[in-house]
Order: C-alpha cells, then structure tokens, then sequence
C-alpha cells in the first residue's frame, strides 16, 4: 500500500491567529484542569470533552502535555531511540527516506537547515522503527504525514509512542497487505450520506466518483490534504478523543456541508472528483466536527456495515448482464481460450473486488503515481 498519495503537498501554513475570546475562555478551563489534577491521572471523561470540544485543546503547550494521556501512552517509560545507520537496511528504508524527503512543505517556514535535517532524520527513524517492531505493519505512502504532525508537536520519542499504538489501531486497517479493508472502509461514506441526503447520495453514485477523493483524507487524518497546521492539530484533537472510524463520520459531514455546491457540478467523474479532492480553506471545521459528532451518535457501524452490503451487492447485480455479454462476445473470436476467460471473470468479480469504480480509480492513481516518482527519481522531470 505504499505509493497511495498524490506527492505534489501544499505548503502547510503555520500563521498563528489572535485567540479569541472563546479560545481565551477554553484555555483557562484546559488549564484549570490540569492544575488541579497535576499530581494525578487526569480524568479521560473530561479530557475527551475538552477535546472534542469547540477548538479542542487549544494550543500544542497543552498538546504536549494531554496527546499522550489520549493515546494511552505513558511518558515516564519511552525508551530510547536508534541512530538512522542502524535502519537503514530495512526493506523500507529508501521509501520512508523518499517520503520524508518530499514533506518540507509539512515543516515550519524559515527554520535552520541543520533543524530542517535532524527533524527529517528523526521522522525517518520514527517510522522504521514501528514497522521494524511490528513485521506484520505495512507502511504505506501518507503514513509519514501522521507521524510528522506527531512529531512536531510532541517530540521524537512521544512521537513515537503516539505513532506505535495508533498504528495497531486507528491505522491498523491502512497498514495490512492490501487495500481491501481500506476500500471497503471508505465505502461506509455512503450509508451515511444515503440517510441524510438521497439527493446527493443519488448524484455522487451517478457521477462515478468513487471514493478515491478521499483516501489520502483517511490514511493521514487529513493531515496531507489541509494547508492550515491549526486545522491539522485540531483535527487530532478530535480523532485521538474520537471511535477509531471517525475519519469517515468526518468525511461524509464535509460531503453533505458542501451537498449545494456539489450539486451543481456536472454529474462525472472527473469534474466531481477534480472539485471534491481539493478541501476548501475556509471550511468551518467546527461546525464539520458538531455534525460529524451528531452522526456518529445517530448511526451504528451495525446498520452502516449492513447498507454498504447492500450496495455491493446491487452493484455486482447491475453488473451481470455486462459480464454475460462480454463472455458472449469474445466467444467466437477467442474460442479456444473460453474456459480461461470462464475462469477469470468469476476470480475478478468476486466480494473482494466488486467496487469497481473504486478500484480502477485507484489503480489509475496508483499507476500515474508510480511512474511520476519513477520518472523523478531518475532524474527525469
């Protein structure tokens, strides 16, 4: 699953804004709570409140101190990390070095190149050293963007703790051997935007856009896809409180938020998805995470789970009379390979590959990222 994410970033801004009142209001609450609470554990209840909370934890000084306690991480038993040269025979290594190398965009604006090269050696170091741990992890291309945000905020060896435990659960599904479970994942957009908006769940599967819009939104946090750093933090305020799924809750709020302007659009692929890969700057995210918790609230995984059932199942159906009529046709021209094709066309439309607009949209991206990168890596522009 490496090599998922389109690798032109936008430069993240990292403009610090004047607080607002409110902002002032949530930071004195965050810091009451911690100072009364600085001998002992904090309460989880609370500091998942106050992280799914309008503007979440604030400021990356509380961030610091309250991103650990949400992962479940405990500062006072990290261990100590390796040099790079130790890692660097990972089968791994030269893509994570390719992928770091490709992320400046991601640090801040105007720091010292020996910084800018020690943060890059330390995010290296950070990534191999989870899928060293755990053989069973695939990195994938995007990960990096995670771990960066981790990084930047908490330091190398937090970073790394952060990074270890979400990479056994929120991202456990995006690090498998294939993308099987992060296709059918990206899928349960649907239901969701099914039941609060037919009209647009009409057009959208109309259109053919698959979900390809969205993946690098799923396999980063969005943290690849914003140009604002504030968002990005804020955003993990949210997940790290969040259900491990929460991504998607977040993804179909952001589709029925921008439902009359995507109504507008011409109905295919390519114009919906040229409109929908492209997160606005000026999205409320505030009133994107208030829906997104509302339909968190109002929908089962159980029910969601049983809808995208159904439309894989309506679109291996509508698919049929298209299968029979290829068999039909190649029939005389290729008489003498009909029990190959006979055997394939079952293999290739089975349970596990039937959301084709996905696939071949993925694939396509695949493919066209593939030989960008080849092509860059030669030195060819």
């Amino acid at each position: 699953m490496s090599n998922m994410i389109n690798s032109d970033e936008r430069p993240l801004n990292f403009e610090k804004f004047p607080e607002s009142d409110d902002e002032l209001k949530k930071r004195l609450e965050i810091e009451e709570f911690i100072h009364k609470n600085h001998k002992q554990n904090l309460r989880s209840d609370v500091l998942v409140k106050l992280s799914l909370a309008p503007y979440g934890l604030v400021n990356d000084h509380f961030r610091r101190i309250l991103w650990p306690q949400l992962a479940g991480v405990d500062v006072n038993r990290l261990g100590q990390a390796p040099t790079l040269d130790k890692l660097q025979y990972h089968p791994e290594y030269n893509q994570v070095v390719l992928d770091v190398n490709r992320s400046l965009k991601r640090f801040p604006p105007g720091i010292p190149y020996e910084q800018r090269i020690a943060l890059q050696d330390q995010l290296t170091v950070l990534i191999l050293r989870v899928i060293q741990k755990y053989p069973n992890l695939r990195y994938y291309q995007g990960y990096h963007d995670v771990a960066v945000t981790f990084l930047l905020v908490v330091g190398e060896e937090t970073a790394f703790a952060i990074m270890e435990q979400l990479s056994k659960t929120h991202f456990s599904e995006c690090m498998q051997e294939t993308m099987e479970a992060t296709q059918r994942r990206l899928m349960f957009m649907w239901p969701i935007i099914k039941f609060e908006n037919p009209e647009l769940f009409k057009f959208l599967q109309s259109s053919t856009v698959g979900t390809l819009f969205s993946l690098p939104w799923y396999l980063t946090w969005f943290g690849h896809s914003l140009t604002s750093y504030k968002a990005v933090v804020r955003l993990y305020d949210y997940f790290l409180a969040s259900p491990i799924y929460t991504s998607i809750f977040v993804t179909a709020a952001i589709l029925l938020y921008r439902s009359d302007e995507i109504l507008k659009e011409d109905c295919d692929m390519a114009s919906v998805h040229c409109l929908l890969s492209v997160i606005p700057e000026d999205l409320p995210f505030e009133d994107i995470l208030k829906t997104s918790s509302s339909l968190l609230n109002k929908y089962s995984l159980t029910v969601i789970e049983k809808e995208v059932e159904e439309l894989i199942c309506q679109e291996r159906m509508q698919r049929k009379p298209d299968e029979a009529l290829i068999v039909k046709r190649r029939r005389p021209a290729t008489s003498n390979r009909i029990p190959i094709i006979s055997q394939w066309l079952p293999n290739m439309l089975t349970t596990n590959s039937v959301i084709l607009t996905t696939a071949i949209s993925i694939v396509v991206g695949v493919c066209a990222y593939y030989y960008k990168n080849h092509y860059l890596a030669a030195g060819i522009s």
